[in-house]
This record gives structure tokens, C-alpha cells and sequence, in this order.
């Protein structure tokens, strides 16, 4: 015995336009594309299973997008396409912080910070930025993890420039240098060690 037959996939003439459209522009995403397909096939009557033969993607897929075009109606084509919000908590500093955080790890600890040294430990830094009201929390282990290259989308220099007063021009030994490291490299083009 059959089982219930799958709703119908409204589509008015405009959307069906937009859909096509998305098909057919270079600029369109792989997975967006392909979802406008499945919804195109599906309005013309197509079943889940033969959408999914001729597009070779399992009947789960089309199943899902079936679902998410019609738990969507009145929304945007394009936004009807995307994927649902993902579940986790969302990001805890904005790139305006980290930079804010940056700024003050590559200036060094002066006396308004109460602070005997010479650079920045990791703890000394987290602790500086709370008490600066940059963030309410900060994590040690977060802030040197960030500090020690997980950021992957950071240059691999820094671009951030130390200030210091009283010289002319921008010299080699300017340059922020990793704020948990005990000073300036050497080995590096044109430093100590060059040409050895």
C-alpha cells in the first residue's frame, strides 16, 4: 500500500524566474544551485526520487529542500535556499575587540597599567584588557592560542606598528613583534644571521 503523496511545490512565475536565474549565473554557489534545481524539478512534478536520479543526489536532499521551500513561504528566493542557522553559541569578540586586544599587546605595558614589565604575558594581557573594559571576560588559554598563530585568517605578519616616539621614518625594528615573545626577531631578511 502506497503511502501518503508528498506535498505539492508551489512556485509563482517570479520566483520560477529567479530560480532559473540562480541556475544559470556563473555566480551562483554550487549548493545554491543545485537546491534551485531541485525545487524547479519538484514544481514540475517531478518525485523526490526521480529529482534525485537525474540530479544524482540522494532522496534525502530533496526531501530536505522540499521541506525547507515550504516551511519558508513569503521569504525571498535566495533566503529560502539557505541552510538553517546552525546550533552553537555565537562568536564571543568581533574583530573590532581582537584588534582592540592587538593595539594593546603590541604597545608596551607602560606605568598607567601598574605593571612592572617589559612585554606582555599572556595572563598579564587578558588581565589589562578586562581591567580596560576592552572585554568582560578573557580567557588565558583563548587569548595565547589567538596570540600564538590560531588565527588563520591574520596575516602572517603583523601589520600593526609599534609607536615610539623621538625616531624618523619606518625602520625594520618598528614593526609590532609578536607580543609574547621576548623582543624583536633575528635570523629574518636583512637581521642578524643574514646571509649565513
Amino acid at each position: 500500500m502506497p503511502g501518503s503523496k508528498p506535498p505539492a511545490v508551489p512556485v509563482s512565475e517570479p520566483e520560477r524566474q529567479e530560480l532559473q536565474a540562480l541556475v544559470h549565473a556563473h555566480t551562483t554557489a554550487q549548493q545554491i544551485a543545485l537546491r534551485a534545481r531541485i525545487i524547479l524539478l519538484l514544481a514540475d512534478g517531478l518525485t523526490a526520487p526521480a529529482v534525485a536520479r537525474q540530479l544524482k543526489t540522494t532522496r534525502r536532499t530533496v526531501r530536505l529542500w522540499r521541506r525547507h521551500w515550504l516551511e519558508r513561504p513569503g521569504s525571498p528566493v535566495r533566503q529560502r535556499l539557505q541552510d538553517a542557522p546552525r546550533p552553537g553559541a555565537p562568536a564571543t569578540f568581533t574583530a573590532e575587540k581582537w584588534c582592540q586586544i592587538m593595539a594593546l599587546a603590541c604597545a608596551p605595558p607602560d606605568a598607567s597599567s601598574g605593571r612592572p614589565l617589559s612585554h606582555w604575558t599572556a595572563r598579564e594581557l587578558a588581565d589589562e584588557a578586562i581591567k580596560r573594559g576592552m572585554v568582560d571576560t578573557l580567557s588565558v588559554r583563548h587569548l595565547g592560542r589567538f596570540l600564538k598563530g590560531g588565527r588563520a585568517q591574520a596575516p602572517p605578519e603583523s601589520l600593526l606598528a609599534q609607536h615610539r616616539p623621538g625616531r624618523g621614518g619606518r625602520r625594520e625594528d618598528d614593526r609590532c613583534h609578536h607580543p609574547l615573545s621576548p623582543g624583536p626577531r633575528v635570523g629574518g631578511r636583512g637581521g642578524a644571521g643574514a646571509g649565513l
